[in-house]
């Protein structure tokens, strides 16, 4: 009963919002260290007077339930094989975004770097509905690289490194080039 009632809040709350310049749906995929699996979904992100507002329709089975990390990484991939030649789990994906090079993880509110998105949390189910806005960021900011989530919660802090948020579970990726408006 409870994921209905968010999940009623946040398509409320997406239908509420009033036309912006950027708005878009970034289709969200599971990802392992074989590369990237199956759709679990779709983030919509839209400008707002809050900043970003991310509106997640998201089911990701064997998700734990309670918070999970959410960052923007450095490339628009979500493919096993890292920069560097290693692999795992969205390693193509690079490092958080962090264009003013930082070196801090301080939170979506915080004078960190930019790829520090608000936590999503998942419910009992797999499941993530809730909306959260990263004040700090606008659509276009998005375009060329990966949206990623993580198996923990993140604590916006450098201890542990990158606030603890441990493996990339799910990623998506936003193309570069004009962003458009979906309906």
């Amino acid at each position: 009963m409870r994921a209905t009632t968010v999940l009623g809040a946040a398509l409320i709350a997406a239908a509420a919002l009033p036309a912006y310049a950027g708005d878009i749906m970034i289709d969200m995929y599971a990802i392992s260290d074989a590369g990237v699996g199956k759709p679990i979904g779709k983030i919509r992100a839209v400008d707002s007077t809050r900043g970003l507002l991310f509106v997640p329709n998201l089911h990701l089975p064997g998700a734990t339930a309670g918070e999970h990390g959410f960052h923007m990484h450095e490339f628009p991939s979500c493919g096993a094989k890292g920069p560097d030649g290693k692999t795992g789990a969205g390693l193509a994906a690079g490092g958080h975004y962090d264009p003013e090079h930082t070196g801090h993880h301080l939170g979506p509110k915080g004078k960190g770097h930019l790829g520090d998105l608000p936590s999503l949390t998942f419910d009992d189910k797999g499941s993530a509905y809730a909306a959260e806005a990263a004040p700090r960021l606008k659509v276009d900011d998005l375009r060329g690289h990966a949206l990623v989530i993580h198996a923990g919660g993140d604590n916006y802090d450098d201890n542990p490194p990158l606030g603890g948020g441990g493996a990339r579970i799910a990623c998506g990726v936003v193309p570069r080039g004009s962003v458009e408006k979906k309906d």
